[in-house]
């Protein structure tokens, strides 16, 4: 018998009778329906999420941003429920919490009555976090909960940006106000670092002058030193000078009182010698006294006393023009006068000395003298007169003169202690004014860095308008946005969920068949006995029968449910390698073990549901399954559906091809070792028939 019989043989048993061709039409579409149905079910549940009942609760009782109210809870709230991602119901506390118990709800989003209050005091000094309360009931479904705490994810996201843009809104508004403060401040920092510099120059200017004035106050305090001393000196002398006007006006007014009698007594000098030389005598002595006191008095010289007057004066101290003046006219007139009082009273005796001399020297010329004498004696009382009004006068200005003098002799320490003051504060003064100097020196520094470091500061906040802050805010809220760079993109959930599916269907598919068909045929291990023959027909009949079966669950696939698939032809040819590798390996496992090795092609199946890594990734998985994960073969057919079907890397599919090869090729060795062996000898069990037929 040739592969061709034995397959042609194997399909008219499969179809002899109406019950039989039913049957085999029932195990062919088993895979379809697995497949088909799995995957029509979940082809694109999240595009019918909007069918999922949701609830929503909005107590949000409000609160004041900026003096202006805000209803953050009732915006997001109009936000869900116009976004329409979920079939979404506005409701109350009590009816959303026994919705979600019975069922009505899958899931509640409540708002609590702070939720504005809490996003507002983001902005103020105590901050708190708003909160939403997601309400799920895992007895509705463990995904819906699920698709719950993504949904409230996604409302929290929306809050946080949109809070977040507010909030940025603000600060890049204050930013632009700082940076506006900060050119008004640099331009004020430049006005002050000017004025600075104007300040220090006019502190140098100052220092500088303090300096001399400090230098003249010493100068002065060290020249008045010794000017209460000088003072004293002075007040003494013109004392003096006071008492000797005194004194001589005195004495000429006493001369003046006593020649007044003068003319009658010459007159009566005639009469009598005795009287005369007793006057004589009397008038020698007065003379004598008066010529004592008039020669006691010197010619003053008005120049002389001024400059007397001028150089005793305080070093520093300098009379005022008007002062001097006065000085000067006092002194000129007391001194003309005294002179010329002086002058005269002298004369006066003299002439009268020589008289009294001649009145002495005989009584011979007493009556000869006598006319001249009278002639002589009005003019002698008319000058002693003179001389007494100059004398007084003399007194009068000298007596004002000590007067002065005494009062310069009082404010004299004043003015020494004064210039010592002054030397003592004009000292200080030019230390503060050489602090001052540096001080304003260190300002004009400091001004300049400031203006300038603001200036830096300033610069580093860009300048923006309206638009920008507004854009910048939206950035900063939502600063990262996830590009969809997928180079090997399902086109939905059921497109992911395909290559997983469409390898459990065929194994199932391949499981289903060996119910019916035998392995191999006994007959013609008996008749025949070429086993390599015999392997290839008994496993060639099944892998046509899933070329068929996977060619109509591509058409399904691809048309049916509309799955995109890149690579359609290679995805065909990886579906009818597993379908081929799957059937070779089933075989085996009834070839080798019989009805058990059926059993295990069952457990097989149920192990590489978990470990094909179909749904959640291989990573996931314990140790132990992990490790199966890489030794069987349905990992690799996923895999290599993965990658024609979502455009993935072609060299990966056939690599992964080239492992379902070996195992194809590894199982139909075993077969043909067990078969060649049944075609030399035959065991009991051989012959023992086969629960499958």
């Amino acid at each position: 018998m040739t592969i061709p019989s034995l397959v042609r043989a194997e399909l008219a048993r499969l179809t002899a009778t109406p019950l039989a061709r039913l049957a085999f039409i029932a195990l062919m579409c088993v895979p379809l329906l697995y497949g088909g149905a799995y995957l029509w079910a979940n082809r694109d549940p999240y595009a019918k999420l909007d069918q999922i009942p949701a609830a929503i609760v909005d107590q949000d009782a409000g609160a004041t941003l900026d003096g202006d109210h805000v209803d953050y809870g009732k915006d997001v709230a109009k936000q869900a429920i116009d976004g329409g991602a979920f079939d979404w119901k506005r409701t109350t506390a009590a009816d959303a919490r026994s919705g979600v118990r019975n069922g009505t709800y899958d899931f509640v989003v409540t708002i609590p009555h702070d939720f504005s209050e809490s996003l507002a005091s983001a902005q103020s000094d105590d901050p708190k976090r708003a909160e939403l309360v997601m309400t799920t009931a895992d007895t509705n479904s463990y995904l819906a909960s699920t698709i719950a705490e993504q949904a409230g994810k996604t409302m929290r996201i929306a809050v946080a940006e949109r809070v977040g843009k507010e909030a940025a809104s603000t600060l890049l508004v204050g930013l632009a106000d700082v940076r506006d403060s900060l050119g008004d401040a640099v331009d004020g920092a430049g006005k002050l670092a000017s004025g600075a510099t104007t300040a220090a120059n006019g502190a140098d200017s100052l220092e500088a002058g303090t300096a001399k004035l400090s230098a003249g106050a010493s100068t002065l305090a060290s020249s008045t030193a010794a000017l209460p001393s000088q003072t004293a000196t002075l007040n003494s002398g013109a004392q003096q000078v006071a008492t000797g006007a005194a004194s001589l006006a005195t004495g000429l007014r006493s001369a003046q009182q006593q020649t007044a009698a003068l003319p009658d007594q010459t007159q009566q000098l005639a009469q009598g010698a005795a009287k005369v030389a007793a006057g004589n005598a009397e008038l020698a002595r007065q003379v004598d006294t008066a010529n004592t006191t008039v020669q006691a008095i010197q010619p003053l010289d008005a120049k002389t006393v001024i400059a007397d007057i001028t150089a005793n004066l305080p070093e520093g101290v300098t009379l005022t023009p008007a002062q001097q003046q006065a000085l000067t006219a006092t002194v000129d007139s007391a001194v003309q006068r005294a002179n010329s009082s002086g002058a005269d009273a002298k004369q006066q005796l003299a002439a009268t000395t020589g008289k009294i001399d001649q009145l002495n020297s005989g009584a011979q010329q007493v009556s000869e003298g006598a006319t001249t004498l009278a002639n002589a004696a009005p003019q002698l009382s008319s000058g002693i007169a003179t001389a007494a009004s100059g004398a007084s006068t003399l007194s009068d200005g000298a007596a004002q003169l000590a007067g002065g003098t005494q009062k310069l002799a009082a404010a004299a320490p004043q003015l020494s202690s004064g210039a010592s003051q002054l030397a003592t504060g004009a000292a200080s003064a030019d230390q503060g004014a050489t602090s001052l100097a540096k001080g304003l020196h260190s300002l004009e520094s400091g001004s300049s860095e400031l203006a300038s470091q603001l200036d830096k500061g300033r610069t580093k906040i860009p300048a923006s308008d309206a638009s920008q802050r507004a854009q910048q805010a939206k950035v900063i809220s939502d600063p990262v946005k996830v590009g969809d760079d997928n180079v090997a993109a399902a086109s939905n959930y059921g497109a992911g969920l395909a290559p997983f599916f469409i390898s459990l269907a065929a194994w199932i598919g391949m499981y289903a068949l060996f119910l019916i068909l035998k392995p191999i045929s006994k007959r013609a291990i008996t008749a025949v006995r070429r086993p390599l023959r015999i392997v290839f027909g008994g496993w060639l009949t099944p892998a046509l029968l899933g070329v068929v079966q996977m060619a109509a669950l591509f058409l399904i696939v691809r048309y049916a449910l509309d799955l995109d698939v890149v690579h359609a032809g290679g995805t065909v040819g990886i579906m009818i390698l597993a379908s081929a590798t799957f059937a070779a390996i089933i075989m085996t496992l009834n070839v080798l073990l019989g009805s058990v090795g059926q059993f295990l092609g069952l457990v097989l199946m149920l192990i590489q549901l978990v470990t094909a890594g179909g749904t959640f990734p291989w990573q996931t998985l314990p140790g132990p399954l992990a490790a199966l994960h890489f030794a069987l073969p349905m990992t690799y057919s996923v895999d290599a559906i993965r990658q024609t079907m979502y455009g993935g890397s072609l060299a990966t599919a056939w690599s992964d091809a080239g492992v379902l090869t070996c195992w194809l090729l590894g199982a139909l060795l075993v077969s043909y070792l067990v078969t060649a062996r049944q075609t030399r000898t035959r065991t009991l069990r051989d012959l023992r028939p086969s629960l499958i037929g």
